[in-house]
């Protein structure tokens, strides 16, 4: 089931507004992975930079969230629990010995509003330092403050939002969603990372873009789709309405759209508009009075500047009394359907002209990725290099061009990866792998008999293969 397409001057936007959308996320150095806009329902634009591709789900990070009230939601609406219950009833063999009066008093609407009463986030105590449980590890540590007063993103208050859904009903998060949210939407593929047999709710989802923005549509027309009210109009307007104030004295120079205040778990923006919002650019983005929906996935440590690029652009494309330019609805079809991200520069000999082999040059510790891995084999191919960490895996590259393939034996799914790479000198070899689930992109450099290893954005959760992947249901 896909969203019905249109054309941006048939929904009343100027083409010429989507493309400088286009230029000035480009010009910010951001690095887009796809779009998609909808005005009125329609799918007026959308694009993938290759190697990315319609069909290829991509890491959600905190966009994963808005999912996660989703699910609440609608345990509330089928009378499971309610906002007010406090959070310790769900876990009474968890509460500590000598309980905090804070966490006593700590209810479910605190969880999905971040407003737990901790003044700073708790995850990395909790899933790096807290051993085996989760939920026993959130409530030995003491919130600051009495729960509500403070605002303080906490990915560990969406966690303890799926595992009281999985202590409700026997299901996880993808289970639950499943018939009450994906199937109705025909979202096929959704693929979820969990801990300790709860899907991780704060990160980890895997969907497609245009999954990305049928979340969007379903909000805008207040949580009904087609002749059904799968969410109920009640928990829309809760949801992406102001719970919470974002502004405290220790956030006072977050970006302009991190200071319009949160809902449940999803984002106030400027305009009137709300988001889910996920690390490096994963966004859905809704603008009730434009009556548009804005899904992104990218890579970029300024995610403001996609935001910024939308107020800027697309919003006074909307509703233009003045004809498109001749010929810019075909030109934008044209560049959306030439996108691509750029290959490694580079020459397609070196120094070395036959397998060559490369010494890790820093310590197991401090390596991006392949941590066991001393030995890297550079092999020239018809199409670019295979390269080979050890006998483990090998991964294939193209020259002036990304090859697609799959790593295996390193995790507990196959991983989809593109390579490129090319010689920036004689003697320095180098290669770039997207892993195509996520955001994250590797550079690999080889020179002097060593290679270094370093990602573009640091992965935010696990290591390696097994923390860029999700579980894919077997046949």
């Amino acid at each position: 089931m896909t969203l019905p397409r249109s054309t941006p001057s048939a929904q009343g936007v100027d083409p010429v507004g989507i493309d400088r959308f286009i230029d000035a996320v480009a010009e910010s150095g951001v690095e887009l992975h796809s779009l998609m806009l909808l005005r009125h329902g329609q799918v007026i634009a959308e694009g993938w930079w290759a190697p990315y591709s319609p069909a290829q789900v991509h890491l959600l990070y905190s966009l994963s969230k808005s999912f996660t009230s989703t699910a609440i939601g609608l345990a509330v609406a089928e009378g499971r629990l309610s906002v007010d219950d406090t959070v310790v009833s769900f876990f009474p063999d968890a509460v500590p010995a000598d309980p905090s009066p804070h966490l006593l008093n700590m209810r479910v609407h605190n969880l999905l509003s971040m407003g737990t009463g901790h003044q700073e986030d708790t995850t990395r105590q909790v899933f790096a330092e807290g051993g085996g449980d989760p939920v026993r590890s959130f409530f030995a540590i003491p919130p600051d403050q009495e729960p509500g007063s403070v605002f303080a993103y906490n990915s560990t208050a969406t966690y303890m939002l799926s595992a009281i859904l999985t202590a409700l009903t026997g299901e996880s998060l993808t289970g639950y969603l499943r018939p009450r949210l994906f199937d109705p939407l025909g979202i096929d593929q959704a693929y979820w990372q969990s801990r300790n047999s709860v899907d991780i709710g704060f990160s980890g989802l895997h969907v497609v873009t245009e999954s990305i923005a049928k979340l969007g549509q379903l909000y805008l027309q207040r949580g009904r789709w087609g002749d059904r009210q799968l969410v109920p109009e009640s928990w829309v307007a809760a949801a992406t309405s102001w719970q919470i104030d974002t502004v405290t004295p220790w956030r006072q120079s977050e970006p302009v759209d991190w200071r319009q205040g949160y809902g449940y778990q999803f984002w106030r923006c400027q305009h009137n508009a709300y988001r889910a919002d996920g690390a490096y650019g994963q966004f859905c983005v809704v603008i009730p009075d434009s009556d548009l929906v804005l899904a992104t996935t990218a890579a970029t440590s300024d995610m403001q500047a996609i935001l910024t690029a939308a107020w800027t652009h697309l919003l006074p494309a909307l509703d233009s009394t003045a004809p498109a330019a001749t010929g810019a609805e075909d030109a934008l079809r044209e560049r959306l359907a030439g996108l691509r991200l750029p290959t490694v520069a580079g020459s397609r000999t070196g120094t070395e002209t036959g397998p060559a082999k490369y010494q890790s040059a820093v310590p197991a510790a401090e390596r991006a990725l392949f941590p066991a891995v001393e030995v890297l084999t550079v092999t020239p191919t018809d199409e670019g290099w295979s390269l080979r960490f050890d006998d483990n895996a090998e991964i294939a590259t193209g020259h002036e061009a990304w090859v697609e393939g799959v790593v295996t034996g390193q995790g507990p799914v196959d991983v989809p990866v593109a390579g490129s790479a090319g010689w920036n000198s004689a003697d320095t070899f180098e290669a770039e792998i997207i892993f195509l689930d996520t955001p994250h992109r590797l550079r690999i450099t080889c020179a002097a008999g060593t290679f270094t290893q370093s990602w573009s954005s640091q992965p935010l959760h696990g290591g390696a293969f097994a923390g860029l992947a999700a579980p894919r249901p077997t046949a």
